[in-house]
């Protein structure tokens, strides 16, 4: 994974507010609007979160937004919240200049991998005649950081927030996603995680989540794996049109997408309980196995179809 010596990177759609230390408060309050969506949880927790947070926008079942069938239609996702005070202190604006800074530099590649995200479905959103696609930032916090969608601590891992159309990631993440989750690590590794992460503001523009509503409950057919495995799959897409955004060098190769594979296998959902509680309880299962982290990811990178990613019909 090298990024273009010269691509030019734009950090504005990244805010640092690390160094201010943990943003803690209650001015998003409560969930107004949204919620948070995470990639994974650590053990028993990742059940509890996601029945508190999944339950607010997950009902029924709907198609894929791409594929124009009734249930995705264009622009029914949550408008943002007044974003909440986060007091930006990082200089990213002055380390993050080029793809030769994205190479040298963890805060930087995630600028560079958020760029080229937007870039793509950008284009994407264009092509397919939707509406204009509304970019979301990066929030790099440590410890704590304040949300549209309530105050959240790193023990949450990376999530999106439709509240205020923002992804919020603790870079500590990637270590314990190493040391914890057994991961192979790496920076195609970081990358899916990010890419996950917009998967669900995409979800959130195209009107998914509006669809996918409030009476959900856990289990292996649940609406919330599916809407988890469906960013899993958008994940995927962006991997097989990076390249043509001009951020990176040349295609990913073998090992960046063995990276990404290991990553989401190491938080489906039963590997996440067979570490927790040593056993499987699919009634549990809110993102989805392994296997089916794996495939629906694979799907979308050898498709490089979004239209390929429709999760809610049939068998995932």
């Amino acid at each position: 994974m090298q990024f273009d010596d010269d691509a030019q990177l734009d950090p504005s759609q990244v805010e640092d507010v690390r160094a201010g230390g943990p943003q803690r408060g209650g001015g998003g309050g409560g969930m107004p609007g949204g919620c948070m969506l995470p990639i994974g949880g650590r053990g028993g927790g990742c059940l509890l979160l996601i029945l508190g947070v999944a339950a607010l926008f997950l009902f029924g079942v709907v198609p894929s937004p791409f594929t124009g069938d009734e249930g995705g239609q264009q622009g029914g996702g949550r408008l943002p919240s007044a974003p909440p005070q986060l007091s930006p202190s990082g200089n990213l604006a002055e380390r993050c200049r080029t793809g030769a800074d994205a190479d040298q530099s963890e805060d930087c590649r995630i600028v560079g991998t958020v760029n080229s995200i937007q870039a793509y479905w950008r284009q994407e959103f264009k092509e397919r005649g939707q509406k204009p696609y509304a970019p979301a930032k990066t929030v790099l916090f440590s410890q704590a950081v304040n949300t549209g969608c309530g105050t959240a601590d790193s023990s949450v891992g990376p999530f999106y927030c439709p509240g205020d159309r923002r992804v919020y990631l603790d870079l500590t993440f990637f270590g314990t996603l190493q040391r914890d989750f057994g991961a192979e690590g790496g920076p195609f590794a970081q990358a899916y995680v990010v890419a996950h992460e917009y998967g669900h503001h995409v979800q959130n523009l195209l009107g998914t989540m509006n669809k996918v509503g409030r009476n959900n409950r856990p289990g292996a057919d649940s609406p919330s794996v599916r809407l988890e495995l469906q960013a899993d799959c958008y994940a995927g897409v962006w991997a097989n049109n990076a390249v043509k955004t001009g951020f990176y060098r040349a295609p990913f190769s073998q090992t960046d997408i063995d990276q990404a594979l290991s990553a989401a296998a190491a938080v489906g959902d039963d590997s996440i309980q067979r570490r927790s509680q040593g056993r499987v309880t699919p009634d549990g299962f809110t993102h989805g196995t392994s296997q089916q982290r794996e495939k629906w990811f694979s799907t979308g990178y050898e498709t490089g179809d979004p239209t390929r990613c429709d999760t809610f019909s049939g068998r995932i």
